[in-house]
């Protein structure tokens, strides 16, 4: 049986480990970046802000749990604003709240959703963005190119895995333990490698990213990127990955 390395946090990989498993395909959870909420800050009051940006699920999960127990009369303003998601499951955490997104693209990317949106919307207007230790930066860059103003939130850090952790997978890779390198996000794939300490990757092996930031940040390392999904979550990617392993 071949088997997927999964580099996502052990509280999300849960479901991609079973929509790989109807493939056929065993999976190794190694999750290349822990995430803890990040202490001292409050949530702003939302009124003052045109919009929100929700980089992912775990930006959803920081902020609305310090809303609901600092803050929750904040909740109306939130279901009242403009409010952006990367991702089909971002979008889902906020709706489980009453919040509604604006229409999100096919390729689930910062870069894809700034361009769907008119200067119109962005220019003399102000914006919350939601993020993590590891954000890119690419949703504030384009609001303050284009005219508008941004705050940016960190609520969440990313913490990279330990020595032994790390030691261990790299035995399995160069010993052909793994068939498949799986990536979902460029902190997954950038933790991942800076673990191991080499881009090295042995002949046969596949690496897959779940979207084009993903596969950018790759290429960025050096790194030949294999398998991208047509649709960016969970299902596609592991029929993607099935594929490439056949």
């Amino acid at each position: 049986m071949k088997t997927v390395l999964v580099t996502r946090p052990k509280h999300q990989a849960a479901s991609f480990v079973k929509e790989l498993e109807q493939y056929g395909l065993s999976s190794f959870v190694f999750p290349t970046i822990e995430i803890r909420p990040v202490s001292g800050w409050n949530v702003p009051s939302l009124s003052g802000f045109d919009g929100v940006f929700f980089t992912s699920p775990n930006s959803v999960s920081f902020f609305m749990e310090q809303l609901l127990s600092e803050s929750p009369e904040e909740l109306s303003s939130l279901q009242k604003l403009k409010v952006w998601a990367i991702g089909k499951t971002t979008a889902q955490d906020l709706a489980a709240h009453g919040v509604t997104t604006e229409p999100i693209p096919k390729i689930a990317d910062a870069v894809t959703l700034m361009e769907e949106i008119g200067n119109d919307v962005l220019a003399g207007h102000t914006f919350l963005f939601i993020k993590g230790t590891l954000s890119l930066g690419t949703i504030p860059d384009v609001i303050n190119k284009r005219g508008g103003s941004c705050l940016e939130l960190t609520v969440y850090e990313n913490l990279p895995p330990s020595l032994e952790k790390s030691a261990n997978v790299k035995t399995m890779l160069e010993q052909g333990e793994l068939s498949c390198l799986s990536f979902t996000s460029p902190s997954t794939a950038v933790n991942f490698f800076e673990a191991i300490g080499t881009t090295a990757v042995p002949a046969g092996v596949k690496i897959a990213a779940i979207g084009t930031t993903t596969a950018t940040a790759l290429e960025k390392l050096g790194i030949k990127v294999d398998v991208i999904p047509a649709d960016f979550n969970a299902s596609c990617f592991a029929k993607a990955i099935a594929e490439a392993l056949q």
